[in-house]
């Protein structure tokens, strides 16, 4: 069992809720690294030793990761009002008839105001791609099949239950098997939504667990992808701190069972429970996991808590875990690890990255001090041709020779929305929200470029050069 007594044996930890933008200043300004009010180091931090260029590297990372947090939780209760107008309005329009139609019905008391928890109330991400049916020229046994309901489903976690349910029975034909928005002991709250359906038309059935993203007016999620504390399990390597706790980590560790009687469902104990439910009911069964954003990254260390506890008859049937725009969840130490064990267990693991999408990009990468993927990307350029990379265009978002490249795929992408029609088909169409937030990614290059239309573009394109497919699967 991992305890709170054994759970890790280093640990850097950024508290930005703790911090002023005075002690800020004097993180900057310091040359000493070592334990304050809003940074702790574990006992046995290898970095206290390091070399002087090496920490003073690494104190100028902690400031910006700690300062851009600090800003986001500034702007938390702001970005969140802003994220529920917008929705509302968008759904008021909907419910409406339009925008032309809205004070028509107004003048006659017809208005239908929208109920957030009703089937037909759509998120921002879903306005953004309103595009909510299955590929139908990809049958089960496809090779794409998997990768295209993966990519589905991991947009439709970010609707409403009853939203969620209605299409996934009434649309896709599958079974919906629950709901969930899981607790995260840290924040003290719910935070951590997700659901899982059974396509039961395939054979074997094969289920699906989707986990929701970062949402792109959700501040506490954003924090979380631009963090860059860890924890450190021996043998094992350093594993980001913020994941792990939205996907259940508690204060006592990663306990193999979570206390009985408890009427809090951590993610990762509750989806394993239901996933044994499940097979010892279909035996045949197979399964896998999605997610897009901070979604992809808990569906890998779901993966990864499973090897840790040994589930080795769950991990016999996961199929593999795909996930569109995830972020780094550890170290190079951790990646061997992970690559060891998903060869061990014949897991597939398929990493989709779009062009100029900044998530992927985050947190810092570097080969001595902190994060990087651990496996080959399924790499789309802006024109959505797809091939296999060993890594991004551009290891990190903040990269000056990145600077210009990215608002220029940025321009692209705007004038691209308005001539894709044609180039591709009305199946690619882009509405005028998504087109505001192309402007907006004139600014912020890489944000409107994270949501899901360019990935769902890219996965219905299906351009991955076939000379690649081999290397694809030796990876």
């Amino acid at each position: 069992m991992i305890t709170k007594t054994n759970f890790c044996q280093n640990e850097l930890l950024l508290e930005p809720e703790n911090t002023s933008f005075l002690s800020l200043f004097c993180l900057l300004c310091s040359f000493v690294l070592g334990e304050k009010s809003f940074v702790f180091w574990g006992k046995t931090c290898s970095y206290q030793n390091s070399k002087h260029e090496q920490r003073d590297k690494l104190q100028w990372l902690q400031f910006i990761s700690l300062l851009v947090q600090k800003i986001f939780l500034l702007c938390r209760k702001p970005m969140a009002l802003v994220g529920n107008t917008l929705e509302m309005w968008l759904n008021l329009l909907s419910n409406n008839g339009g925008f032309l139609m809205l004070p028509l019905t107004i003048l006659r008391g017809r208005m239908v105001w929208p109920d957030r928890s009703s089937a037909t109330f759509t998120s921002v991400m879903g306005n953004l791609d309103k595009r909510l049916e299955l590929d139908k020229t990809i049958r089960h046994g496809n090779r794409s099949y998997n990768a295209s309901l993966a990519l589905m489903a991991a947009k439709l976690s970010y609707e409403n239950e009853a939203f969620i349910r209605i299409i996934v029975k009434d649309r896709w034909h599958m079974e919906f098997l629950g709901f969930f928005n899981f607790y995260n002991e840290y924040h003290d709250r719910p935070s951590t939504p997700a659901f899982v359906l059974q396509d039961v038309t395939s054979d074997p059935n094969l289920i699906v667990v989707a986990f929701r993203g970062t949402g792109p007016f959700d501040a506490r999620g954003w924090c979380t992808d631009v963090d860059i504390s860890w924890h450190e399990l021996e043998g094992i390597g350093k594993i980001h701190r913020g994941f792990m706790k939205a996907l259940g980590l508690t204060k006592h560790g990663w306990s193999e069972e979570i206390e009985r009687g408890l009427d809090k469902r951590y993610a990762y104990h509750t989806i394993r429970k239901m996933l044994r439910d499940n097979f010892h009911k279909n035996e045949k069964a197979k399964f896998i996991l999605t997610g897009h954003s901070l979604g992809g990254a808990l569906a890998i260390l779901f993966v990864f808590v499973l090897i840790l506890h040994e589930e080795v008859w769950l991990l016999m049937k996961l199929e593999g875990v795909y996930t569109f725009g995830q972020p780094r969840v550890g170290d190079k130490q951790f990646g061997e690890f992970m690559k060891t064990k998903l060869k061990k267990y014949n897991v597939k693991y398929l990493r989709y990255v779009y062009c100029n999408d900044m998530v992927p990009k985050l947190p810092y990468d570097d080969d001595n001090l902190f994060f990087n993927h651990f496996a080959p990307c399924l790499h789309y350029n802006s024109c959505y041709e797809g091939e296999i990379r060993q890594a991004e265009t551009s290891h990190n978002y903040f990269s000056l020779s990145w600077a210009i490249p990215k608002y220029l795929i940025a321009l692209w992408e705007l004038i691209r929305s308005f001539i894709i029609p044609y180039m591709k088909g009305s199946d690619y169409r882009e509405g005028w929200l998504m087109r505001l937030f192309m402007v907006i990614g004139l600014v912020i290059p890489g944000l409107p470029a994270h949501c899901l239309q360019d990935y769902n573009n890219s996965v219905r394109s299906r351009t991955l050069r076939l000379r690649d497919s081999q290397v694809w699967a030796e990876n």
